[in-house]
């Protein structure tokens, strides 16, 4: 997607919090510069730096790079509408494009919320969901989270920990699966 606004994203070192520029090089060199920005995009918007946030743009990414061309899909979200999981939809609306104003992006009316989302171009759909392994490992941290921290300020320096590490060591192209 051509950017509208910026002429390249190159942003010095130290525009970047210190524990962002640790994960930087090596995340750029296995992720990519698209969604390095996108992710950086997203939690700048979303106002921290989030593990579900940071899914959404993973996942936006994914979608977008599985899909031939440069249009903006239409897009389903199964995340809800309260955090944390819909922390999700922030990031698939940055790195897809289909925001809620554009009229492209809406929230499936569901009970169950989970990390999936559907796309929709003219001539093309897919579901994609993150698989169950990366579900289970982010439920299993949150829990330690908690039990360790409860929701002190010591927790949220957790979660981040934890998003940062999601963020440069997860593959967007194992952690989705298309579903049927």
């Amino acid at each position: 997607m051509m950017s509208c606004v910026f002429n390249g994203m190159e942003l010095p070192c130290d525009c970047y919090a210190p524990d962002v520029r640790e994960i930087m090089s090596d995340t750029i060199e296995r992720f990519g510069k698209e969604e390095w920005y996108k992710v950086v995009l997203t939690n700048e918007i979303h106002g921290h730096l989030g593990i579900y946030s940071t899914l959404g743009a993973k996942m936006g990414c994914y979608a977008m790079s599985l899909h031939e061309g440069d249009d903006e899909p239409k897009v389903l979200s199964y995340a809800g509408s309260q955090p944390p999981v819909s922390c999700f939809n922030d990031g698939l609306q940055v790195s897809t494009g289909a925001t809620m104003g554009h009229g492209l992006f809406f929230l499936a009316d569901e009970d169950e919320k989970r990390i999936e989302a559907h796309f929709a171009w003219n001539d093309e759909t897919m579901l994609l969901r993150l698989r169950s392994e990366y579900a289970q490992t982010i439920q299993n941290d949150i829990r330690h989270g908690v039990e360790a921290y409860g929701h002190s300020p010591r927790y949220w320096s957790y979660v981040r920990q934890l998003a940062l590490k999601y963020w440069s060591q997860w593959n967007r192209d194992e952690i989705f699966e298309k579903a049927e």
